[in-house]
């Protein structure tokens, strides 16, 4: 995906909107922003602070055993923690806020390779005036797991062509309703592990 052409820039508007989950006009928000995003200049800067904030400090509610659940993208700043589909609700935010058009898109991966249990794993699309959509993934990094942000190259963590897996066609502006259903269905982190949300891909 990276750098293909999806649309001109004029076409994306929607990808800067303020929505539900994607709450990139609530105060804390555009306040942090501001922050990663000054003193910079071009796109591809903003992208790689805010992308680095959102991997890195924002912890993965399993990695971390971190509880509560987060799905709005204000919650899982609030509370410092998220899946990812969470965590990419707040990078598509704060991109968002920085005036960056940002999507949501999703893998489906093997969760179990003895069986055929896959989910759906969430990550983001950013739309860059120099090389067009460029996929990034803010899930956090550890062991065996490590995303990187260096445009036009991607470096995501997990290969969805790899163990019967498969790229999500399209670009959200919203997340989808089955990751919403999961997030807002249970409490607890290890709920959520037991109940992770999937999609059938024709």
């Amino acid at each position: 995906m990276s750098g293909s052409s999806i649309g001109n820039f004029c076409g994306v508007t929607e990808f800067l909107e303020v929505s539900k989950y994607i709450d990139w006009d609530a105060e804390a928000i555009v306040s942090l922003a501001g922050r990663l995003a000054e003193g910079l200049e071009g796109e591809e800067a903003v992208l790689r602070r805010c992308f680095d904030f959102v991997r890195d400090e924002i912890l993965h509610s399993l990695d971390h055993e971190r509880n509560p659940v987060t799905c709005r993208a204000s919650d899982v700043l609030l509370h410092g923690t998220g899946y990812c589909y969470a965590k990419s609700h707040l990078l598509a935010a704060l991109l968002r806020a920085n005036g960056i058009p940002t999507g949501l898109c999703y893998q489906r991966l093997l969760v179990d390779p003895g069986g055929p249990l896959f989910c759906l794993h969430g990550l983001n699309a950013v739309y860059l005036q120099s090389s067009g959509w460029y996929r990034v993934d803010p899930r956090g990094n550890k062991p065996g797991i490590e995303s990187g942000c260096t445009p036009p190259i991607e470096q995501l963590p997990f290969s969805a062509q790899s163990e019967g897996g498969v790229d999500v066609p399209g670009i959200f502006e919203a997340p989808l309703p089955e990751v919403v259903a999961v997030l807002e269905s249970w409490e607890t982190f290890d709920q959520v592990a037991e109940h992770l949300p999937d999609l059938r891909v024709a």
